[in-house]
C-alpha cells in the first residue's frame, strides 16, 4: 500500500489485458506554502505529478498529452522498456511529443517490484526544473503484510524570482530553471511547514521510498532512529547487503527504499541536512525539504 497523502496516484482502465492511463503535461500553480505559489510546470495539475502504480508482467499503455508551448516527451527512469518507448527524441527512435498532441507509450513491466520515476527528457535543463516529474513504483504482489506503512517522497528544488533574500511574502511567483541558486526546496511538491507528516504506530514497520529529480544531491536523515537500506534505484538488495544507518545520500536521478520500526515514540525530523536546504529563502524558521514522523495515539 502506497498511503502518501500528498501525493495522488494515477487512475487506470483494464481493457483486453492492457491498463490504460493518461498524463497530461501543462502549467500548474503548485503551491508550496500557504498562498505562496509557483507557475511550473507539472503532469494532471501538480508537480510532482500523480504516482503511477503497476505490478510486474503488466502490459501498459501510458498516454501523454501535450498542452506546454513546446514540444516534450516522457522517460521510463529506471524500466527496461523498448528503445522507441524510453522518450529521448534527440537520440532515440522516439518522437517529440508536439503541443497540442500526444502519444501513446506502450511496454510490458519487465523490472522487478521496486522504485522509479519517470520525467520529461526534452530540452531537460529547462523542463526538468520547471518541475515536469513523478513516481512510478512497482508492486509486489506477493508482499506479506510485514510493511505497515509506506511512503514515497519526490525531492525537489526551485528558485523563485522577485523574493529577497530572507523574506517570505504570499503571492505566485514565477521560477527561474536555469538558475543554481535554489531558494525553495519541496517534499512532494511542498515546504516545510506544509509538508504533510508521515503517521505510523507503536512498534509498525515503515518503508520510506525516496526520488531526486533535482540537481543537487541531497542527504536525508532521520532523528530518533536507525533504518535499513533495502533497495537501490528499484533494485532490491540481498539482506545480507542491508546497510544500517540514519543518513541516505540521495543523489539526482537516484531512488533509495528504506525500512525502520517505529520503537521510540515522538515526533521526529526526517529532512535534507544541508542546512540551507532546510529554509525557506534563508528565514530563520525551520522550512524546505523538511517533515515529521509522527505516533498515532
Amino acid at each position: 500500500m502506497i498511503i502518501t497523502p500528498d501525493i495522488n496516484t494515477l487512475p487506470s482502465i483494464t481493457k483486453n489485458g492492457i491498463k490504460y492511463f493518461e498524463l497530461v503535461a501543462e502549467p500548474v500553480k503548485q503551491e508550496l506554502l500557504p498562498n505562496l505559489f509557483i507557475n511550473a510546470w507539472g503532469y494532471n495539475g501538480s508537480t510532482p505529478g500523480p504516482t503511477i502504480l503497476v505490478y510486474p508482467g503488466d502490459i501498459v499503455n501510458i498516454r501523454v498529452y501535450n498542452n506546454l508551448p513546446e514540444p516534450t516527451s516522457i522517460h521510463w527512469h529506471g524500466l527496461d522498456v523498448p528503445n522507441n518507448m524510453d522518450g529521448v527524441p534527440d537520440v532515440e527512435p522516439t518522437p517529440k511529443i508536439q503541443p497540442g498532441s500526444y502519444f501513446d507509450y506502450r511496454f510490458n513491466i519487465v523490472n522487478p517490484p521496486g522504485t522509479h520515476m519517470y520525467h520529461t527528457h526534452f530540452n531537460n535543463s529547462h523542463q526538468e526544473m520547471m518541475g515536469l516529474c513523478g513516481g512510478l513504483i512497482i508492486l509486489d504482489p506477493t508482499q506479506k503484510s510485514n510493511i505497515d506503512y509506506d511512503y514515497f517522497i519526490m525531492l525537489q528544488e526551485f528558485h523563485l524570482k522577485g523574493l529577497e533574500m530572507g523574506t517570505i511574502r504570499s503571492g505566485l511567483y514565477d521560477i527561474e530553471p536555469m538558475s543554481h541558486d535554489f531558494n525553495f526546496f519541496t517534499m512532494n511538491g511542498r515546504s516545510f511547514p506544509f509538508t504533510t507528516s508521515m503517521t505510523t504506530s507503536l512498534n509498525s514497520i515503515v518503508r520510506i521510498r525516496l526520488g531526486n529529480i533535482s540537481m543537487n544531491a541531497h542527504p536525508i536523515h532521520l532523528h530518533g532512529h536507525q533504518f535499513l537500506v533495502v533497495a537501490s534505484d528499484g533494485n532490491s538488495m540481498s539482506y545480507n547487503n542491508y546497510l544500517l544507518k540514519n543518513t541516505i545520500h540521495v543523489a539526482p536521478g537516484e531512488t533509495w527504499d528504506v525500512i525502520f520500526k517505529s520503537d521510540n515514540p515522538g515526533i521526529w525530523p526526517f529532512h535534507c541536512h544541508i542546512a540551507h536546504h532546510m529554509s525557506n529563502n534563508m528565514t530563520k524558521s525551520t522550512g524546505g525539504m523538511f517533515t515529521t514522523i509522527k505516533y498515532e495515539d
